[in-house]
């Protein structure tokens, strides 16, 4: 989804699937294992003759898992096991009972990391949710072609040089790309500009990278991993010429509002790595959304809102899939155009 813009899972109360429009906007820390239920243990007595074999992994299990948002782990309470330990415990009956980790399906460097940031990053509330999606062959395909030239880790660790990565174009951030069609059509459309697309799902970064391939694109650089760390630690100030955000995830949940991508501290940080007359363009379909989209991005004293309230949807933005699903539930479409000021 786009979220729009990569963690770990949901908190228990937190479990619900997330409604709405996004792919993924776009934080990362590694997410919780989800294993494919063994077999029912068989007691001692009753266990059938003849040589065991270990339990081989499922197909889920040998999918790879996307980075994840959600609620981070409280501390322990007083008493209460350590989720180390627990973890530690989970781990070695997984072991026990031939259940192995899978292999990474990319080799460093060849693919997108499972966890680029590892553990070296705070721990904090994502703005996106786990999935884990079968990746295609041709999507497969495309990423080990491509990555090594068209795609990056956020990792946090060093500072992005925009410049050479786009060959002197401007960049615009586009956090949160689904399967990237849109993505494609808007850099077919503008190829002066560099768009720097940032997700976590795999799949879509395979798409996209083969949508740019097929269509000869030049300017679509796929980023993987949480947004926040691109933009704090790796994208330097004025540095941007753009921002989109399209159709983020809504979480229409009350308690789960505070997972939303569009919030005052995201945008605060967002506008330090915009140039003066940069565009921050926003779209989704979900009411309540687009109002919070609207009160904060007016809050922040950086930028200034190009129409009197929402924009007319701009012809430059493609039609969308979730788009289309919003619409098809009779939801109305809001797009919002604000423009960096001059320093």
């Amino acid at each position: 989804m786009s979220e729009n813009p990569a963690t770990s899972a949901p908190g228990p109360d937190d479990v619900d699937a997330p409604g709405g429009d996004a792919a993924p906007d776009a934080s990362a820390h590694t997410p919780a294992e989800h294993a494919a239920p063994g077999p029912v243990p068989v007691p001692p007595a009753a266990a059938p003759s003849g040589p065991s074999s270990p339990v081989r992994p499922t197909a889920a299990d040998e999918e790879r898992t996307g980075t994840a948002s959600g609620e981070e782990s409280e501390p322990d309470g007083a008493g209460e096991p350590s989720r180390a330990a627990s973890g530690s415990h989970r781990a070695q009956s997984r072991a026990e009972a031939g259940f192995h980790r899978p292999e990474p399906m990319f080799a460093p460097g060849t693919g997108p990391a499972a966890d680029p940031a590892g553990a070296h990053h705070e721990r904090r509330i994502r703005s996106f949710q786990p999935r884990r999606s079968r990746v295609s062959p041709a999507q497969a395909a495309a990423i080990r072609r491509r990555w090594p030239e068209w795609g990056l880790d956020i990792d946090g660790l060093s500072r992005l040089d925009l410049n050479a990565l786009f060959d002197g174009r401007p960049v615009v951030l586009e956090i949160g790309f689904g399967m990237g069609e849109a993505t494609a059509q808007m850099a077919a459309a503008d190829p002066g500009t560099g768009i720097l697309a940032c997700d976590v799902h795999t799949p879509g970064q395979g798409n996209l990278l083969s949508l740019a391939e097929r269509a000869g694109l030049t300017n679509v650089r796929v980023a993987n991993g949480d947004a926040i760390i691109l933009l704090r630690e790796m994208l330097a100030p004025g540095s941007l010429a753009g921002l989109r955000v399209f159709f983020p995830d809504p979480w229409p949940k009350k308690r789960h509002h505070k997972r939303r991508l569009i919030q005052p501290e995201f945008i605060a940080l967002a506008s330090t790595r915009l140039a003066p007359g940069a565009l921050v363009h926003c779209a989704t379909d979900w009411e309540p959304y687009a109002e919070q989209m609207l009160e904060v991005l007016s809050a922040e004293p950086t930028l200034e809102n190009l129409h009197p309230s929402y924009a007319p949807r701009p012809d430059f933005r493609p039609f969308t899939k979730f788009e289309g699903q919003g619409l098809d539930k009779g939801h109305v479409v809001h797009d919002l155009l604000f423009r960096r000021r001059a320093a």
